[in-house]
């Protein structure tokens, strides 16, 4: 045989046995998207320029200089501090007025000044940050693209800005404020919408991402073959989903929602569709879903919780409507937010981050990588130690549930052991009058006929509580005392609901 003919050969061994492990993966196919075990932190927010009623209240003051071009110089930063990556515009316009150097309508901020986008925009590209700015407001909050004057001020926009900051390094897409409600099905006028305004980005700037954030998943039909056909007409990068757990559209969303990312997650993967979450950071001060209500902070556990359940889909991205307003650093010299809580959530989840021992166990208990050294056979209080967790739902059969009142729960380790710290998962849902206990009291003995009390710990707390249903923990450690028995004693002025307790937790790796 000639080297020419042994080439051809081999060449064709090689394509058989390619073509075998190519038939042999189909079969086997690993799937693209792996449930996550590690949460996802928040890499994007909106970012909103103007005072539209009161629910900008704290997070963009109505009195406040919000286009002070030092002032978002500074926020820009503390956010890339907290590792934020996208910035997204809500609307660059506002009342006929524009927040950048417009040439088709006056400018809302002094002419002496750089404007707030400018602002923005500069320190995004000094940091490496990415940009998805907006082409609203036409008019206002309500714009409907169904008029033809507002969808036409709408392409004059973009296009004005494509030419002021297409060159930008920091400009990475488009925000399109189409958020019209996917509910059952995105509906036609808006799939429209979405894709006259897409093809003339696409045109301006073709490299540019393109996204929407629409709301409803709720009363999604996301079974119906109408709810998929109707997100495959769409000409977009990105769908980031609003999670809708700051509106409380229903008492207990979270448990809905963990199917919803699921269901979401493989029609995404079919129609190559980026997933994003656009989880809510806040709750109300007033009433919910109410121009008249401010927004404020939500616990951070909530959040967390939230961050958890798009991470396990999982999701491609996390961004929230807000951070920039809602989270807030102490350090700032701009303070935004609702005074001292927004700085308790922005030292959470800096904490959170760095691998703080409480919310890295948090995290794990939500993740279902916690592990407990107690077990059933330990305690009369058997279903505390079962390793079965319950939702954020007052009527999950898993919460074990105290009255108001003193209690006792006592766990028989079995021999002497090194008690070093103890890990209670609760329920925080005031609407239903469940809440913490006050303070915890731990007693350790060695025989179990007297006790000596080992710790006291007070229970967190959180005043934003009017609307919302979250997990919440105690964290009680540096215990380092031997015993065989411990109690675990509190005084409730309401209900408690507790589903498990862990003595001497881990994480799994």
């Amino acid at each position: 045989m000639n080297l020419k003919k042994l080439k051809q050969k081999t060449k064709n061994m090689f394509s058989k046995y390619l073509y075998s492990l190519l038939l042999i993966g189909w079969f086997v196919t690993i799937p693209t998207f792996a449930t996550n075990d590690k949460i996802q932190p928040i890499k994007g927010t909106f970012i909103n320029l103007a005072y539209q009623d009161v629910r900008n209240k704290y997070m963009d003051p109505q009195y406040f200089d919000n286009t002070d071009p030092d002032m978002w110089k500074a926020k820009v930063r503390e956010l890339h501090d907290m590792g934020i990556e996208y910035l997204v515009f809500m609307a660059i316009a506002n009342e006929g007025q524009s927040y950048y150097p417009s040439k088709i309508m006056p400018w809302i901020y002094d002419k002496k000044r750089e404007s707030p986008v400018d602002a923005i925009m500069d320190e995004a590209d000094r940091l490496k940050m990415k940009v998805f700015m907006s082409i609203g407001w036409a008019q206002n909050q309500d714009d409907d693209l169904r008029k033809p004057e507002i969808k036409q001020r709408q392409l004059d926009i973009m296009k004005e800005v494509a030419s002021i900051y297409g060159h930008r390094p920091s400009f990475y897409g488009w925000y399109l404020p189409v958020e019209d409600c996917l509910c059952p099905v995105f509906a036609e006028h808006a799939v429209k919408a979405v894709n006259e305004l897409s093809e003339r980005a696409r045109t301006l700037t073709p490299t540019k991402k393109i996204m929407i954030s629409p709301y409803g998943i709720y009363e999604s039909a996301f079974e119906d073959p109408a709810f998929e056909k109707q997100l495959a007409k769409l000409k977009v990068d990105i769908i980031a989903y609003q999670d809708e757990v700051g509106c409380v559209r229903e008492p207990f969303p979270i448990p809905n929602l963990k199917k919803h990312w699921k269901l979401l997650r493989d029609i995404h993967q079919r129609l190559h569709i980026e997933l994003w979450a656009n989880c809510e950071s806040f709750t109300w001060e007033g009433a919910t879903n109410d121009r008249t209500s401010a927004l404020i902070p939500a616990a951070f556990p909530r959040l967390l919780s939230q961050l958890a359940i798009a991470s396990q889909a999982p999701v491609d991205n996390i961004i929230s409507f807000s951070v920039c307003g809602i989270i807030d650093s102490p350090n700032t010299n701009y303070h935004l937010g609702q005074p001292v809580w927004s700085q308790k959530v922005y030292n959470d989840y800096k904490a959170w981050r760095k691998g703080d021992e409480y919310w890295s166990l948090f995290e794990a208990s939500l993740m279902g990588r916690l592990k407990n050294t107690a077990d059933t056979s330990m305690s009369s209080d058997r279903e505390l130690f079962d390793g079965q967790l319950a939702e954020e739902n007052m009527n999950d059969a898993h919460w074990v549930k105290f009255d108001k009142g003193y209690h006792e729960i006592v766990v028989d380790m079995k021999h002497q052991k090194d008690i070093q710290k103890i890990f209670m998962r609760l329920l925080n849902y005031h609407p239903g009058n469940i809440g913490m206990p006050l303070k915890v009291y731990l007693y350790l003995s060695d025989q179990g006929d007297s006790y000596s009390l080992a710790a006291v710990k007070d229970a967190p707390y959180f005043p934003n509580t009017n609307h919302d249903a979250w997990i919440d923990g105690i964290f009680i450690n540096q215990i380092n005392k031997n015993a065989r028995y411990l109690k675990i004693a509190f005084n409730a002025p309401q209900p408690v609901y507790i589903d498990e307790i862990y003595i001497n937790p881990s994480c799994e790796k």
